[in-house]
């Protein structure tokens, strides 16, 4: 069947494992091309220009770096310069040398890499341009975090092309025009076998959540839950339980593990979101491995569905509005849910979480990821129930695809400003850091003289 092939090619183009913050590691991802491509040493290197675009470079601006102490973009192209590996994809940084991680951060501190905002409305956008001496190598990743869609070396272009061949461009999937209803019923009949995939983000996000929970790891959001639970003060139910690992394996993740996570439409948080909660709902209730391979399933295509009309990247946090969404009605499937009542999950979702802002990638982030899986229980627990936001509440319309066609309209027409007020905000704080570093540098130099 054409449609239950679609839906398996786009869960394994969007649900790929990840090593780090989507955004700098593709920049990495980038960089370490840009050097394949020209073949030559980091010796032979004058200069690297990184251009990016704005949603890029604000969730990579203040986010942990795997192999590193360090934060934000420059390390990031510096580490996919010496030690990348393009060929492993989103895992580029994967097995990096120690030797290889003191390079980079010399290179940074040489300052050889410029990092600059492309003025453009594309939503994910890297173009890398290596100097080397007299000659160039340029590298563009566009629309997915991962697709490369221009390369050229010495003025030869190797590739120019706007989709990777075989890859359905997310605007092109007919899955996001189509009724929820028929995208789970078709799910609903792939055998498990086909699905059994979706399985291997269940034990590596598992096992970022169980990072996050020990003491002193990013904000420690999971631990004080997990400690809570422990003490008595918070009850051990699934809410609070969907709260900590969610919320630990972000934790993990922001503060720059090395650690895998299966990420979804480009997002580890997303990936992290889109499956914990129905992992925290699995361990109560001992759900078999073929019913939850198709909630993950549904829950990672709900995001994606989600993301397609708000954006990969967006003022909005794809964690609470989409995957958060996407936890929601697989949660709800699974509890048994009927039309109806899938319909009202999303409503609920939606009229409680639509404001959500992104203001970037960094270790805050693991609170809007528990309040994203929070939201996710309580609202299936809503539509169970038969409680479900009315029509013309705020955004929400007579459907669940109504409501998230208004969903992107407050995306693309209503956040604009926002987008940019966020990003200015955000270039204030980058500006007085770096400052900040300046002058610790000559603070340390007149010492040393």
């Amino acid at each position: 069947m054409q449609l239950k092939r679609l839906i398996l090619e786009t869960l394994k183009a969007e649900v790929v494992p990840a090593i780090g913050c989507t955004e700098p590691i593709a920049v990495a991802l980038a960089c370490a091309k840009a050097r394949e491509i020209a073949g030559v040493s980091i010796d032979e290197v004058d200069h690297v220009d990184v251009i990016v675009s704005p949603n890029v470079y604000k969730n990579g601006l203040a986010v942990g770096v795997p192999h590193t102490e360090h934060i934000g973009l420059a390390i990031a192209a510096a580490l996919g310069l010496t030690g990348g590996k393009c060929h492993q994809g989103l895992q580029v940084l994967e097995g990096m040398k120690k030797t290889e991680q003191d390079i980079a951060v010399s290179l940074m501190d040489q300052g050889l890499i410029s990092l600059d905002i492309k003025d453009t409305n594309e939503k994910v956008y890297i173009e890398v341009i290596l100097s080397i001496q007299g000659w160039k190598a340029k590298v563009i990743i566009k629309e997915r975090h991962n697709q490369f869609v221009y390369l050229e070396k010495q003025g030869h272009v190797l590739l120019d092309s706007k989709t990777v061949p075989g890859v359905i461009a997310s605007h092109q999937n007919p899955l996001y025009h189509m009724e929820i209803k028929e995208i789970i019923a078709i799910i609903e009949q792939i055998p498990h076998e086909e699905l059994a995939f979706m399985m291997d983000g269940v034990e590596m996000n598992k096992k970022m959540a169980m990072t996050g929970l020990q003491p002193g790891v990013g904000m420690g959001v999971g631990y004080t839950y997990y400690d809570n639970m422990k003490k008595g003060i918070l009850s051990d139910d699934i809410m609070n339980q969907a709260m900590m690992l969610t919320a630990a394996a972000s934790d993990a993740r922001m503060s720059g593990s090395i650690l895998p996570v299966m990420s979804s439409n480009g997002s580890g948080n997303n990936g992290i979101t889109a499956i914990l909660p129905i992992v925290a709902y699995g361990m109560k209730f001992q759900v078999e491995d073929e019913k939850m391979a198709k909630a993950l399933a549904i829950s990672h295509l709900m995001n994606s569905y989600i993301k397609h009309y708000i954006g990969r990247l967006s003022a909005l946090c794809g964690c609470g509005v989409a995957a958060g969404t996407g936890a929601s009605v697989a949660i709800a499937w699974l509890m048994g849910a009927k039309e109806q009542q899938i319909d009202g999950v999303i409503k609920n979702m939606l009229a409680n979480v639509s404001g959500m802002i992104c203001d970037g990638a960094k270790v805050g982030c693991a609170l809007k990821l528990a309040t994203s899986a929070q939201v996710a229980i309580q609202s299936a627990l809503l539509a169970m129930d038969h409680h479900i936001v009315p029509t013309g509440n705020g955004i929400v319309a007579e459907t669940a695809e109504g409501t998230i066609e208004n969903l992107r309209i407050l995306s693309e027409e209503g956040m604009q400003l926002t987008d940019h007020a966020i990003l200015s905000v955000m270039m204030k704080f980058q500006r007085a850091r770096e400052s900040h570093i300046k002058d610790d540098v000559l603070t340390h130099e007149k010492y040393v003289v």
